[in-house]
């Protein structure tokens, strides 16, 4: 219950504007935890879905030479995440698009990042197995909604946990 109050008492510019997932900025320590536990690498293609201001696509590229994919449903969120990856000078090897994410052809990613709500993880569970080959990794901050689908690795040394799931294993 705590949880939802913290939501609701968040500023207008988080707010998606269906009146869903607010958008909450991923620390920036957690998104180099994420990188790092999913292994991400040069021949990675990088997706997160609901990717706010690009924060992780932009540091896949910047830091780990990945391409990255960020998709989310505000337009301003799509032009901040634009205009992060141009000034960290990664423009050519990320895109991002105004798009919800559950209509979202994801299969040439080879690393999926999450930091959604538990509803969300389920209701995109069977999309990520049925579209991602064996060996993709998603990475989720926070909330684990894959049910009996165990991840692999977690690690609780933030404020929440991080969670990496092995497609195929």
């Amino acid at each position: 219950m705590l949880r939802r109050t913290f939501l609701l008492a968040l500023p207008a510019q988080y707010e998606d504007s269906r009146g869903e997932t607010p958008w909450v900025p991923t620390p920036e320590e957690v998104v180099d935890t994420m990188l790092r536990l999913a292994k991400v690498g040069k021949r990675d293609v990088v997706y997160d879905l609901g990717c706010g201001d690009g924060r992780i696509v932009v540091t896949a590229a910047r830091q780990f030479g990945a391409r990255g994919v960020g998709i989310d449903i505000e337009p301003v969120r799509i032009r901040e995440a634009t205009e992060a990856a141009k000034a960290a000078g990664v423009s050519g090897r990320v895109r991002f698009v105004e798009q919800d994410f559950h209509q979202t052809n994801f299969s040439e990613a080879t690393v999926v990042m999450l930091y959604l709500y538990t509803r969300e993880m389920t209701k995109l569970k069977p999309r990520l197995l049925a579209q991602l080959k064996p060996g993709s990794r998603v990475v989720a901050y926070q909330f684990n909604g894959m049910g009996d689908w165990k991840p692999r690795k977690v690690i609780g040394k933030h404020h929440y946990p991080v969670y990496l799931w092995i497609v195929g294993s």
